[in-house]
C-alpha cells in the first residue's frame, strides 16, 4: 500500500500545534494538554509513596428514580478511517490514515494499513524478543505483521483469506453520565447528608427521602478513557473468513474539553488494547509480554495496526469463538484503564452454523442485516456488559499506591497541587471513585448495564439471544429472569433490591421468583456441544455467557401478555472481592425487561434444530493427558526479595517478569497445566492468552460448573481448587500471558508469561 507524506496543502487542513497535527473547525484535533496536565514517564509512574491503604469506599449518591432509562443497543462499528470528531472519511480522501507518529515513514505521515515492514505500528521494524543462545526462542520481528491473510506477513502463511476490513478507533478523553436520574446524597449508612463543601451539583427540586423532605440533584458526568470516546465502546460483528484489522489510536493528549482527568488511568496516558480472547498473532495480542520495549505501551500520537484474523485455531471450524471483547492491557494499570472505560465488544460469527440469520445454520435467535460496507447488524441478538462502579462522595480520602506523598517530587512535578495520598476531593463529587490498591478487591455499589444504570429493555414476545459479559474489576454475577417488586436500599450494594412492606409498613428485603429458564448455548471458548438449561447464569470477571430466553411463555408454560414486566437480577453478593458471600435475601434488579407484545416479523428461530442433537462438536482433546506443569496461585512477595513496589500476588512463588516465561512449548503441541489456586479465601478467575482450553479436573464443585463441557479462555478458581486443563499451541509463535482476571490482581502481579517456540 501507499504510503506518503502529509502535503503542504494537508498540513493547512491540520493547523499550528506543534508537534500534533489538528484539523480545522469541527474535525479539530483541539489544543493538547491543557493548562495545568502533565503525564508522567512510563518509568516513574509506578514509584512507590508509601501511602497508606485504606480499606474503605464512599457510598455512591443514590438513585432516585431507576428503571426508566432505555438500555443501550450497540450497533456494528463501520470501517474507515475517522476524523477525531467520529467523522468516516469519505472515498479520495486525502487525509486517511494520517498519523501523528510513525518512526519507520516520518511524523504527520499517511500511513494505510499493510503488511510491509514497520506498518504494524508507530514504533516501526525491530527486533523481537529472543535469546541468542536459544535459536527456538526466537520471536518474529516486533511492527511488522506476523501473519497477513494474503501471505504477504513475515511467516508467508496464505489463509486464502481477503484482505482485512480496515476499521479506526481512537483512545479519546470524554465524559460519561451513568443515569439521568435525580440522586440523594448519602452517608454510609444510607441516611440523606448536605453536599460537601466544595461540592458542584445540578439541582433536581426536592424529594421524600425516608419521610424527609430532601434536596436531589443531578449527577455530574465521570471522566472517561474511550474507545472512540464511548463506555462501552464500538461493538466489532467478526465474521470467520473475514480478517478485520482495527487501528487503534492514542489521543489522550488532546484533552478538548479539559476534563478533569481525576486520580486513576495509566499516569503515562499509555494503553495496549486486547482482543480478549482472540486467536491473535502478538504483536496484535496487546499484552505486556510481547511489548517489553518503549515502557510497554503506546504513549499518546502513537498507534498500532492490530489484525484479528477470523481464523479458527489450526484451521479447525470446531476452534471457532462466539463472543469475544477487547479492553486495555496496561501493565499495572489495566484495573484502572477498563474502570475508565476501555471497552468494547467484538461478536464472531460462523458463516456455516451461526452466521445471525436465524433461517439457516443452528437457527439461533437473529436477523441480519448486511449494510454493504462488509458490516452487519442482528436483530434480537443483545450483548450486555456488567459493570459495577462507585462514585465520589467528597469526603472520603484518596490513598493508594499511586497517590504520591503531598510535597513530593512526583507529585510537585506531575500532579495538581490537590492531588495527593490522603487528599478528599469535593470537587469529584458524583463522579467515578477507583481505589487501585485495595487488599480485598474493588466492588462497587452502582451496578450498571452497557454503561447505564438500572436500564429499560423491551423486548417482543419471541425468542431471544443474549450474550453476557463481565467486564467489572473483581465482581462476580448469578444473572436470573425474576419477578419481584424493586425496593429502595440505600447505602446497600445495588440500591434497590426486591423486598416486602409488613403490616406496620416497614420494608424488609427478599428474594424475588425465578419466572423463565435461560437456555445457555455458549460460554467464553464459543458454542457448547449440548444446550444446558438453567435458572442462573453465572459469570465471573472477564467471562462470557450466551443464552437463548423465550419471551413468549413462562417457565411454568403459561404464556406472556404485553405489558408483562420481569427482571434480569442478580443474586450474588459479594461484601468485597474476595468471593460470592451466602445471602439469600440479595437480589438487585439490574434490568427491567417489558414484554410488548407479537415482533413485526415471524420467530424463524428453533431450539434445538429438529434431528440435530450437538451446536458444536467438540474439539478432541486427551481427558487423562498427563500433567505437564503446575502454576499455583498464591499471596504475597517473593521469597528471595527484590519482588516490585507493585507485588502483592504471586505464581509459583515469583513476580510476573515479562522477559522470562514459565514455559515454553512447541508450536504444534498439546499439554496438560495444573491451574490451582493457593488458599486464602479468594477466588481467581484465571485467563490464558490466544487459545481456549478445556477443564478436565476440578477438586471441588463439579456441578457449579456444568458448561465445563465447553471450552474456556478463563478457569474460574473456587477457593483453594486444583484444576487440570488441556490445550494446545498453534498458528503464530511468540510470547502471551496467563494471569488472573480479578483486575486488582493481574495490576499487582498476579500473572506469568510464557512462549510458543520453534520445533528445533
Amino acid at each position: 500500500m501507499a504510503r506518503n507524506n502529509i502535503t503542504r496543502r494537508d498540513m493547512l487542513r491540520y493547523g499550528g500545534m506543534a508537534g500534533a497535527a489538528s484539523l480545522i473547525g469541527k474535525k479539530a484535533y483541539g489544543g493538547g494538554t491543557c493548562i495545568g496536565e502533565s503525564m508522567v514517564p512510563s518509568i516513574e509512574m509506578d514509584a512507590f509513596t508509601n501511602c497508606a491503604v485504606i480499606e474503605a469506599f464512599p457510598p455512591s449518591p443514590f438513585i432516585l428514580q431507576p428503571f426508566t432509562q432505555d438500555m443501550p443497543i450497540p450497533t456494528a462499528l463501520r470501517p474507515g478511517w475517522r476524523y477525531p470528531d467520529g467523522t468516516l472519511s469519505q472515498p479520495g480522501d486525502s487525509n486517511a490514515w494520517f498519523v501523528r507518529k510513525s518512526v519507520e515513514f516520518g511524523d504527520n505521515s499517511i500511513v494505510p494499513p499493510g503488511p510491509g515492514k514497520g506498518q504494524q505500528d508507530a514504533l516501526g521494524d525491530r527486533p523481537g524478543n529472543h535469546q541468542v543462545d536459544k535459536p527456538r526462542w526466537a520471536i518474529p520481528s516486533a511492527g511488522t505483521h506476523q501473519l497477513w491473510s494474503s501471505g504477504q506477513g513475515v511467516t508467508g502463511q496464505d489463509l486464502g483469506y481477503p484482505d482485512p476490513l480496515l476499521y479506526h478507533i481512537r483512545i479519546q478523553v470524554r465524559q460519561s453520565s451513568f443515569t439521568n436520574s435525580p440522586v440523594v446524597n448519602i452517608n454510609s449508612a444510607g441516611n440523606a447528608v448536605p453536599l460537601p463543601p466544595g461540592a458542584s451539583a445540578s439541582p433536581a427540586g426536592f424529594t421524600t427521602f425516608k419521610g424527609v423532605q430532601t434536596p436531589s440533584y443531578l449527577l455530574p458526568p465521570s471522566t472517561i478513557y474511550g474507545f472512540n470516546g464511548t463506555f462501552p465502546g464500538p461493538m466489532l460483528n467478526i465474521e470467520y473468513g473475514r480478517p478485520a484489522l482495527v487501528r487503534f489510536e492514542n489521543d489522550l493528549d488532546l484533552n478538548e474539553g479539559c476534563f478533569d482527568r481525576q486520580d486513576f488511568g495509566a499516569p503515562d496516558w499509555a494503553f495496549l488494547t486486547h482482543l480478549h480472547n482472540g486467536h491473535t498473532a502478538p504483536e496484535s495480542d496487546g499484552q505486556p509480554h510481547h511489548m517489553t520495549d518503549h515502557g510497554g505501551g503506546y504513549e499518546p500520537r502513537e498507534w498500532v495496526d492490530n489484525l484479528y484474523l477470523a481464523y479458527p485455531a489450526g484451521g479447525d471450524d470446531r476452534e471457532k469463538q462466539s463472543f469475544l471483547w477487547f479492553h486495555d492491557h496496561r501493565m499495572h494499570h489495566t484495573g484502572p484503564n477498563v474502570y475508565k472505560g476501555m471497552v468494547g465488544l467484538a461478536p464472531h460469527y460462523d458463516p456455516v452454523l451461526d452466521s445471525g440469520d436465524e433461517t439457516n445454520g443452528l437457527r439461533l435467535p437473529g436477523v441480519r442485516t448486511n449494510n454493504g460496507d462488509g458490516t452487519f447488524d442482528v436483530k434480537y441478538d443483545i450483548p450486555f456488559a456488567f459493570y459495577d462502579c462507585r462514585l465520589d462522595d467528597g469526603v472520603s480520602p484518596h490513598t493508594d499506591e499511586h497517590t504520591p506523598l503531598q510535597g513530593s517530587a512526583l507529585q510537585s512535578q506531575y500532579f495538581p497541587s490537590n492531588q495527593f495520598c490522603g487528599s478528599i476531593h469535593p470537587e469529584w463529587w458524583g463522579q467515578l471513585f477507583h481505589k487501585h490498591y485495595p487488599n480485598h478487591g474493588f466492588v462497587g455499589d452502582i451496578f450498571t448495564v452497557n454503561g447505564v444504570a438500572s436500564p429499560v429493555l423491551h423486548v417482543f414476545q419471541r425468542k431471544y439471544r443474549f450474550r453476557y459479559l463481565d467486564c467489572s474489576v473483581s465482581r462476580q454475577y448469578v444473572l436470573e429472569l425474576m419477578q419481584g417488586t424493586p425496593f429502595p436500599f440505600p447505602g446497600q450494594q445495588g440500591q434497590w433490591n426486591f423486598g416486602v412492606k409488613g403490616s406496620n409498613g416497614t420494608v424488609s428485603r427478599a428474594p424475588g421468583t425465578c419466572v423463565m429458564l435461560q437456555t445457555q448455548i455458549a460460554s467464553e471458548g464459543g458454542l457448547l456441544p449440548t444446550p444446558i438449561k438453567q435458572d442462573g447464569i453465572e459469570i465471573w470477571p472477564a467471562k462470557r455467557r450466551e443464552v437463548i430466553v423465550d419471551f413468549t411463555k413462562y417457565r411454568d408454560g403459561s404464556p406472556t401478555r404485553p405489558g408483562d414486566v420481569l427482571y434480569l437480577t442478580d443474586t450474588s453478593a459479594m461484601i468485597d472481592g474476595r468471593q460470592q458471600s451466602k445471602d439469600n435475601q440479595f437480589a438487585v434488579p439490574l434490568v427491567k425487561i417489558v414484554i410488548d407484545g407479537p415482533p413485526p416479523e415471524p420467530d424463524n428461530s428453533l431450539m434445538p434444530v429438529p434431528g440435530r442433537t450437538t451446536l458444536r462438536a467438540p474439539t478432541p482433546f486427551d481427558p487423562k493427558a498427563p500433567k505437564v506443569r503446575d502454576f499455583t496461585l498464591q499471596r504475597g512477595t517473593p521469597s528471595g526479595g527484590g519482588g516490585s513496589t507493585e507485588t502483592e500476588w504471586l505464581i509459583n512463588g515469583a513476580q510476573f517478569d515479562p522477559l522470562n516465561p514459565l514455559a515454553t512449548p512447541v508450536i504444534g503441541s498439546a499439554e496438560a497445566w495444573g491451574i490451582n489456586n493457593g488458599g486464602g479465601g479468594w477466588t481467581h478467575p484465571m485467563h490464558l492468552h490466544m487459545e481456549e482450553h478445556h477443564v478436565i479436573f476440578r477438586s471441588t464443585n463439579l456441578q457449579k460448573h456444568a458448561d465445563d463441557t465447553g471450552k474456556e479462555d478463563v478457569v474460574a478458581l473456587e477457593p483453594s481448587e486444583q484444576t487440570i486443563i488441556y490445550r494446545r499451541f498453534r498458528t503464530f509463535l511468540g510470547n502471551y500471558v496467563a494471569h488472573c482476571h480479578n483486575l486488582a490482581h493481574e495490576d499487582h502481579n498476579m500473572m506469568f508469561g510464557w512462549s510458543i517456540v520453534k520445533n528445533v
